[in-house]
């Protein structure tokens, strides 16, 4: 059964001992339940934006989705990097140093924030150039990034201080918090644009504020309630050492999310210029798609815990058995979900948009569709790319996401001018694929590299 840490009023859990299903599937609940709360209010503003004020709307919102998840996934991937060592230390037991390390990460995740907050602000409006946003749409999808862009670091103080909780074993309170916040975010949506009449810049101040919200609860609950979490004077010192490998751990991870979503945003940029029915029907369809992401994520980020845990517990079969029953996990759930895609995709797409918009709807579910053929592979993409950063292999598992982009990039550019749209509905199985011919392999050998090194450190064959 699972190790019980209690620390005031609460429990953190070890993972080292246990069936390691079982224990992923208890952290990867809550972790579920507050990811598909995120993709609930973000395909809420989605809803609100495209029934309320209409197609160009949400074509207004969903134009510049890739710089968005560019910018703030590698906010996101940073912050699940500074939480290896973290989890690591939480496994050996040492929780002195654990405590060292979130202090460091704290800095770093103050001055990331800083340098993106001002450096994406100032270049907005380039950026939407870049991504050939149409003139009908520009106006209100420059209001909707720059807000996105100035609440940066609210999405940063959530994402690090959920990735420490999540790291100790605790997915539970920041599930809790992001979903009070998801339902904060669901009134702050109907109030700023249909009462205050804000229209795209309404929904994106009602999603920075939710995130904002989110994450000050995680503060004060670490700081009144995580004594097994509460910085002393001792730790608040910032340590080379601490830095260079915090460094070394979430700038890759970080860069996996932005080099994926530079092949996103040449897919984007190319899926703009087919002009304004295409932008919204990827728009939806894309909303769709990363709810059906969420379990991906959340069994990832538990297989990854899982094995950092293991690792610094010196558990190497653990972390053959964790691995191996994750992925399977992963690619049950993959093939369900594509089914949803393959005969669903156009009732799903209703959510958002009317029942006359009928081009719009015939090729969001023609996106959808395409999609779902080749869905189950992401059970072994999210869970082996996953578990090698877990293992602290990031920097390799950075080339997962250049080679996605690359397969983004090359249909985008190679055959959307002869393909149109049905090139765009292939660019994400493309960049699916050549992942996947490149982290499985590698996350075998990450798995066997770390295996000899703990049976060399203990002297015991597993």
């Amino acid at each position: 059964m699972k190790e019980l840490h209690i620390e005031g009023e609460k429990m953190s859990m070890s993972m080292t001992k246990g069936s390691p299903l079982k224990l992923m599937l208890q952290f990867a609940l809550p972790l579920l339940m507050g990811n598909l709360l995120q993709q609930t209010y973000n395909i809420i503003d989605a809803a609100i934006v495209g029934q309320i004020l209409g197609a160009d709307a949400l074509a207004s919102v969903g134009s510049s989705s890739s710089v968005q998840f560019l910018v703030l996934g590698f906010c996101i991937g940073c912050c699940a990097g500074f939480g290896v060592p973290v989890a690591r230390y939480f496994g050996a037991g040492d929780h002195r140093t654990m405590r060292n390390y979130i202090f460091n990460g704290a800095v770093l995740t103050a001055i990331i924030a800083a340098i993106l907050m001002i450096a994406c602000s100032l270049s907005c409006g380039q950026i939407l150039h870049l991504l050939s946003v149409p003139d009908d749409i520009f106006g209100n999808a420059y209001v909707y990034l720059i807000v996105i862009f100035i609440g940066i670091p609210f999405t940063l103080l959530y994402n690090y201080l959920s990735s420490i909780l999540r790291s100790v074993g605790d997915s539970r309170t920041p599930f809790l918090f992001l979903g009070f916040s998801a339902v904060l975010n669901i009134f702050l949506d109907l109030f700023c644009i249909i009462v205050l009449k804000w229209g795209c810049m309404g929904a994106a101040i009602a999603t920075i504020t939710a995130q904002a919200i989110s994450g000050i609860l995680c503060f004060f609950y670490i700081r009144g309630k995580m004594q097994l979490l509460r910085l002393e004077k001792e730790n608040m010192i910032v340590q080379k050492d601490a830095v260079k490998e915090l460094l070394g751990m979430g700038l890759p991870m970080g860069f996996q999310f932005s080099i994926t979503a530079i092949g996103s945003m040449v897919m984007q940029a190319a899926n703009n210029g087919l002009g304004s029915i295409y932008v919204s029907a990827f728009t939806a369809g894309m909303r769709i798609k990363q709810f059906l992401l969420c379990p991906f994520d959340a069994i990832g980020t538990a297989a990854s815990v899982f094995c950092s845990q293991n690792l610094g517990a010196c558990q190497p079969e653990r972390i053959k058995k964790g691995a191996l029953e994750a992925t399977i996990t992963g690619c049950i759930y993959g093939f369900t979900a594509g089914l949803v895609l393959i005969f669903f995709g156009r009732p799903l797409s209703m959510i958002f948009l009317s029942k006359n918009a009928t081009a719009v709807l015939d090729a969001s579910a023609k996106y959808l569709r395409c999609l779902g053929f080749f869905f189950g592979i992401l059970g072994i993409l999210n869970v082996c790319r996953m578990v090698t950063q877990g293992l602290g292999y990031s920097g390799r598992a950075v080339f997962s996401g250049v080679m996605e982009m690359i397969g983004r990039v090359v249909v985008s550019i190679g055959f959307v001018g002869t393909f149109g749209y049905t090139a765009i509905c292939f660019a994400d199985q493309a960049a699916w694929v050549a992942a996947c011919c490149y982290i499985g392999p590698t996350c075998i050998w990450c798995i066997r590299r770390s295996i000899k090194l703990l049976e060399g450190k203990t002297g015991i064959k597993s």
